[in-house]
């Protein structure tokens, strides 16, 4: 149980007088200049040099009933500080103390932040009892726990290296002049080193690897499922040899290092190939290169398996088997929008159909399908725009817009979903009934997007909780309702699952993502409101009253079943 401590009633700056040798007219002073400023007195007064951060915070304390604590030689304990998230811990400033008795003992920084008390205690079962401390006191001991053990990087760096014996890497452009990268004693180091990282990257599952130069090294990191993680850094001794052998490789300008450039890698590992898409970025300390992997010729993940709802996947079946339309995957990057399009064009693809894709760029190749590569390099010249016109010209029944980023790549698709075309595209918004305004925002006129709409998914990307070490819990139901989730009333336990660690998930508690997803069916009555010019909200409000699941109820209700844990959820799914 949690317990409850006594607040004291007085305003802060009568705490702060009794603490501190402060008169009334410096008190006065400070509360007119706090109000002015859209600041609290204690702010206002530390500020000035009047009062320390401790004594404030000791006042804030004994104003809230939270008893103060000071970290500077504090012997935290190492399980209290594993048992919330990273995330958690560094966005809410506050660090684990203790746990006993099924109690999580947590210091804070600032009492009014109820949110932090509640996420915390939804993520782990625990009840939490909170303390006050100075912010910096806590920032310092974040920085100190939250860093990659050895032991983590030392393993790392010996399961790539078995994985780097068997790294073939071949130049982007041609398939029969392979480059044999083995990890042989003979061979220069940065030869070796790339093959370590591109096998680490691999045998990691990483969707990304981050070469990133910094004033005393290299950073490398590795992102898996979604989340970054530090890989082994280097040192300056390889770094700009490091980055200009990748550059080679993917037949980038070495001599370039001023603007962003773009190139491919073509590697084998483990008897698989993969296909990298290298981007380089100047930085103050140099270029930083992101290589995204994909394994080459994989096939589309089908769409039941994406994480969709048996009702949500039977209505945008509905929708994409219609003969003409426009239908739109929204939601920002990284969040699955490309794979879903896929997965879609793969269930779609037959011999009757002529599919065509206009991307930037091609991400996966797709057996009968023509895909189209634009960008503004010197062997992709043309413009989504350019290319949907020559596109409509190649008698297609189907289409695939990467993505919509401008009014004349707008104004074409929206047209060709008019004139006997299945138009399927990304747009960037927050949720499906964002899709309609954005297209009336960039010129397109409101007639033709209620025309031609059919459908909007927006979707974002949670980690599948590992289920050899998934750990229930009971949900805090007062916790529940302030932060509206929609749960509902419920008799007896809510029950969900934290992460736990196990060798199979790497200490992690995650093994892969899976789609959370709203779905917008554009109906007679939707339409009426995009003529109308109707906000967002508007067209959400009517979806919902018409049956539509959204992103936090389907999210949710993906939490009460076990596959992914509340941390995902508030981590990804915008609560608001």
């Amino acid at each position: 149980m949690t317990q409850v401590h006594r607040r004291d009633p007085r305003r802060l700056g009568d705490t702060l007088r009794e603490l501190a040798p402060l008169n009334e007219v410096q008190v006065e002073r400070a509360a007119t200049a706090a109000k002015a400023a859209g600041k609290r007195i204690g702010e206002v007064l530390e500020g000035a040099g009047v009062i320390t951060a401790e004594l404030k915070q000791r006042a804030l304390g004994q104003q809230w009933g939270i008893p103060f604590v000071d970290l500077r030689d504090y012997a935290f304990r190492e399980e209290a500080i594993k048992s919330v998230s990273e995330r958690l811990l560094k966005e809410h400033k506050v660090i684990p103390l203790a746990i006993e008795d099924n109690t999580l003992t947590l210091a804070i920084t600032d009492p009014l932040n109820v949110r932090a008390i509640d996420e915390i205690r939804l993520t782990t079962g625990f009840a939490v009892e909170p303390r006050i401390a100075v912010e910096e006191d806590v920032l310092r001991a974040l920085d100190h726990y939250l860093g990659l053990p050895a032991a983590d990087m030392a393993s790392m760096m010996a399961d790539a290296t078995q994985q780097a014996e068997k790294v073939k890497v071949e130049p982007a452009s041609t398939e029969d002049d392979a480059e044999d990268l083995r990890l042989n004693e003979d061979e220069p180091v940065i030869v070796r080193l790339v093959s370590l990282i591109l096998a680490a990257g691999i045998s990691n599952g990483a969707s990304d690897i981050h070469v990133q130069p910094e004033e005393r090294g290299i950073r490398v990191r590795y992102r898996v499922d979604g989340v970054l993680r530090d890989g082994p850094g280097h040192s300056w001794r390889y770094g700009r040899a490091l980055i200009a052998r990748l550059k080679i490789m993917a037949r980038m300008d070495i001599a370039e290092k001023r603007r962003p450039q773009d190139g491919r890698i073509s590697f084998h590992c483990s008897g698989k190939r993969y296909d990298l898409r290298v981007s380089s970025l100047p930085g103050v300390y140099g270029e930083k290169l992101v290589l995204r992997i994909a394994e080459h010729g994989s096939s589309a993940t089908p769409l039941h398996k994406l994480g969709f709802s048996d009702d949500q996947l039977k209505r945008f079946e509905e929708i994409f088997c219609r003969p003409y339309g426009m239908i739109l995957v929204t939601g920002p990057t990284g969040s699955g929008k490309t794979t879903t399009l896929y997965s879609v064009l793969n269930r779609l693809n037959s011999t009757e159909k002529n599919l065509v894709t206009v991307e930037d760029p091609v991400e996966r190749r797709i057996a009968g399908v023509t895909q189209v590569q634009v960008g503004s390099t010197s062997k992709s010249p043309m413009a989504f725009a350019t290319a949907l016109r020559s596109v409509l010209r190649q008698d297609p029944n189907i289409i695939m817009v990467g993505e919509i980023r401008d009014h004349d790549t707008a104004l074409i698709a929206t047209e060709a979903s008019l004139t006997g075309h299945l138009v399927l595209s990304t747009l960037h918004t927050n949720d499906a009934a964002g899709a309609a305004p954005r297209l009336i925002e960039m010129g397109i006129e409101p007639f033709l997007v209620s025309s031609s709409l059919l459908g909007v998914l927006a979707q974002r990307l949670v980690r599948v909780l590992c289920a050899k070490c998934r750990q229930a819990y009971e949900l805090p139901p007062e916790a529940v309702e302030r932060l509206h989730l929609p749960i509902g009333t419920a008799e007896g336990k809510l029950v969900a699952y934290k992460p736990g660690g196990c060798a199979a998930c790497e200490q992690t508690g995650y093994r892969g993502r899976i789609g959370v997803y709203e779905l917008l069916v554009v109906t007679d009555e939707s339409r009426c409101l995009i003529l109308q010019r109707a906000p967002a909200a508007e067209l959400a409000r009517l979806a919902a009253d018409q049956g539509m699941v959204t992103m936090l109820q389907d999210a949710t209700s993906k939490v009460l079943q076990g596959i992914t844990s509340m941390e995902e959820m508030l981590r990804v799914v915008d609560m608001q």
